[in-house]
């Protein structure tokens, strides 16, 4: 064993004895959509004094951390987005209209002189014209109130309690901060000069321009002595939740601006614990039927492959729990995801490897495994760096479980690299070193060449002698696809038009002709009501705040009984437009950043086709779910964010053997090249392509109704994405050669120019 496996050997030990105590010893932070709760994204909103900056939204965020920690929510989470949204996420609450009703409210507590009873109609003052500020006491009587005297900002605590001496019921007692409590002796003192019964020795407590008490001054209470600064009662005939909703609020303090909720989601537990369930079933199957399949393939070495596959998946998930990283259902479908990924590399080494037995057969195993490695690197890189530009971009211009699982797959990215250079090759090299396995060909998996490859050199068949026939084949699926989102429509889902998606399980069945006429004769006529599987009831409707939602679940139990909530999305129209223009902007900035990374990698011609094959695949896609009539959402963009990674990963395979190839033969054809290197391509194409089919049929399966759509569009788009890598990228880029290079002198033929030596179009300066 040579010093380089001996340090990969260690290293890959090392960080699978971390990872495996990081597995043991730490417990996953999940999403709420997987342990159920709400989540909602407040929205802070310019006022007529204060400006909605980001100072302001941090004072904000204070304000309601405030707030929610007295609800007695376990472990709620409070972020700010930008410079004007917060998010909160609340887990285990199922009904958000308690926690929107106390978090949302401004909250706006003042302290009032009144200066008596104001005559109907009246609302200005007679000597100066002043608008007035008439508010109706807890009696209904029309009270002129005077300008603040005191703001809710001088309540240092506020309680409540029953008080049962005398009589008074649930009350709010309130301490204030010693500059604040000087000036309540002296505003109670100025009422207490006014005779008994009249209107002016009461004090107004108003709370958002209402009226929440307004108490005489006691009649022992001297002019200008005043009540002592320590604290008063609020009384006002509350019920228990309301004196306890009232202390809340005045003791969390008045939000420095208004607040509108643009988003809301609630997921039920049972959801949450039936996607775990199905993700998990979903991931041992698939990673079960991928091990086995490369073990077929590659007998040991796939063996040993399927060893490091379970390393990777140690490792990618001690890295989530190690890092914090919140577990969202779509960052568990990429987990599940990049388990598949994780076998390209070894793939992509085990076919170099291959090639190098057949073209020397008695070159040693370990030459030709280490060869592979080598000659293998440059596409490994490549193809993962552009999948990481894909994470990145879902990170950053996603939200919310998209940015989720822009995180999740980066970081499997990064874990399939370790495991495929450092624990596989480690294991390999090892195992190589072996006579036994060395000497029996049929043992190790490698020194024989695979079905694919015999097939593909006994019928060497000649792809690209007329490349704009390929390239007619795709314009028609293309224009299929147009078709379909002429003519049937995208089905934007509510996370970019904004509205209401509700989703309820009964205990009854109800179809959906009866839901119909049910929530029409409740009053919800412009509902769209939809089968959502296992019988629940999917409810999509425009504006509807929570009290509608709760009016509409119990006009839906007169027929299906016991109802549950099962799912709950609302999403504003302005937060809706925001998401959908952003979704524009991912997938613009997508297609411009792989075209600049493919044009410094390889010649700007093979970047040109490669970006056709990803817009390729994209409209395809789109056109598939259209005439499917699937929606389109936040979890459909992250699938199809990856369906271009994996689209230029497979264009990146390809053209790095055309580069590699051209560099050995600079006489030959371009058309020869290419093909030689499509046919050199295909076994990994084919071995990778099943390795990801397996994971995303068991995610299309068993994954449930949440995951079926994300897997639906990953495997149109890996199977359009193979065609394309192979019969439009290529092809555009040799017709893009053909009209945009000079054609070689024709020998024989002597000139200056014909005796110059020939530039390599494919030569950049990058070397294999």
């Amino acid at each position: 064993m040579t010093r380089a496996t001996t340090v990969r050997a260690v290293l890959a030990a090392a960080v699978l004895l971390v990872s495996v105590f990081i597995t043991l010893t730490m417990s996953p932070r999940l999403g709420l959509d997987l342990q159920g709760g709400t989540r909602m994204v407040l929205q802070a909103k310019d006022s007529a004094t204060v400006e909605a900056d980001r100072e302001t939204t941090d004072r904000t965020l204070e304000v309601l951390r405030q707030r929610i920690d007295s609800l007695g929510v376990a472990e709620p989470v409070l972020t700010r987005s930008g410079e004007d949204r917060i998010i909160v996420e609340l887990p285990d609450v199922q009904d958000p209209r308690q926690a929107a009703a106390v978090i949302g409210r401004t909250a706006q507590l003042s302290f009032h002189e009144v200066l008596g009873a104001a005559p109907p109609g009246t609302d200005t003052a007679p000597e100066t014209g002043e608008k007035r500020l008439i508010l109706p006491d807890e009696q209904g009587t029309r009270l002129d109130l005077g300008p603040v005297r005191l703001s809710g900002a001088g309540v240092k605590d506020a309680t409540a309690f029953f008080e049962a001496q005398q009589a008074a019921g649930w009350t709010v007692k309130l301490d204030f901060h010693k500059d604040a409590g000087k000036d309540w002796t002296k505003l109670t003192g100025e009422a207490a000069c006014h005779p008994a019964g009249d209107e002016r020795r009461r004090v107004a407590i108003v709370l958002d321009e209402k009226v929440i008490s307004s108490p005489q001054v006691d009649p022992p209470v001297g002019c200008q002595a005043g009540l002592p600064s320590g604290g008063t009662q609020i009384t006002g005939s509350f019920t228990a939740k309301e004196a306890r909703d009232l202390a809340l609020l005045i003791k969390g303090g008045a939000l420095p601006v208004p607040v509108e909720i643009v988003e809301q989601r609630t997921v039920g537990p049972t959801l949450g614990a039936a996607a775990i369930d199905a993700s998990a079933q979903a991931a041992l199957i698939g990673a079960a039927a991928t091990a086995l399949f490369i073990t077929f393939v590659y007998r040991l070495f796939g063996a040993l492959a399927a060893v490091a596959l379970a390393a990777y998946g140690v490792i990618s998930y001690a890295a989530l729990v190690g890092l914090g990283v919140t577990l969202t259902l779509p960052g568990l479908a990429g987990f599940v995801l990049a388990i598949g990924m994780a076998v390209d590399a070894n793939v992509l080494v085990f076919e170099r490897a291959r090639e190098e037995c057949q073209d020397r057969p008695t070159r040693s195993l370990r030459s030709a495994l280490t060869t592979g490695f080598q000659k293998a690197f440059s596409a490994v890189a490549d193809s993962n760096i552009t999948t990481l530009l894909a994470a990145g971009l879902l990170f950053f211009l996603g939200s919310g479980p998209v940015k989720g699982f822009g995180v999740t797959l980066a970081i499997g990215v990064i874990a399939s690299m370790f495991s495929a250079l450092v624990i596989a090759r480690a294991l390999t090299e090892i195992a190589a070193g072996s006579r036994f396995v060395s000497d029996y060909r049929g043992v190790n998996g490698i020194a024989r060449p695979g079905s694919v490859r015999t097939w593909l050199t006994r019928k060497d068949p000649q792809l690209f002698r007329k490349p704009v026939q390929w390239l007619v084949i795709s314009t028609v699926m293309v224009a299929v696809a147009v078709a379909g989102i002429v003519v049937r429509g995208v089905d934007l889902g509510v996370e970019f038009t904004g509205g209401r998606l509700v989703e309820y399980s009964t205990s009854r069945p109800v179809d959906v002709e009866t839901a119909r006429s049910t929530l029409a004769d409740a009053g919800f006529g412009d509902a769209e009501i939809t089968t959502a599987g296992d019988g629940d009831i999917s409810v999509r409707t425009g504006k509807l705040d929570n009290d509608g939602e709760h009016a509409l679940r119990t006009a839906l139990a007169t027929e299906g009984g016991e109802t549950t909530k099962v799912r709950d999305e609302l999403i504003g129209p302005s937060l809706g437009d925001e998401l959908r223009r952003n979704a524009l902007i991912a997938l613009s900035v997508a297609v411009l950043v792989q075209l600049a990374y493919l044009a410094v990698r390889f010649r700007w011609t093979f970047a040109v086709g490669s970006v056709i094959a990803m817009v390729h695949d994209v409209i395809i896609v789109v056109g598939a779910f259209a005439w499917l009539g699937r929606p389109v959402d936040g979890i459909f963009l992250a699938a199809l964010l990856t369906v271009i990674g994996y689209s230029v990963n497979d264009s990146v395979v390809v053209f790095d053997r055309v580069r590699e190839l051209w560099a050995g033969n600079r006489k030959t054809s371009l058309a020869t090249i290419a093909r030689r290197a499509v046919l050199q391509t295909v076994p990994r194409t084919v071995n990778t392509g099943m390795g990801a089919l397996f994971i995303l049929v068991a995610l299309a399966v068993l994954g449930g109704d949440s995951l079926a759509d994300f897997a639906l569009a990953l495997l149109i788009g890996i199977v359009v994405g193979t065609w394309s890598s192979v019969f439009t990228a290529v092809p555009g880029a040799l017709v893009l050669e053909r009209t945009t290079t000079a054609p070689p002198p024709v020998p024989g033929k002597s000139s200056r120019r014909a005796r110059a030596p020939r530039r390599d179009p494919l030569d950049n300066g990058a070397r294999v």
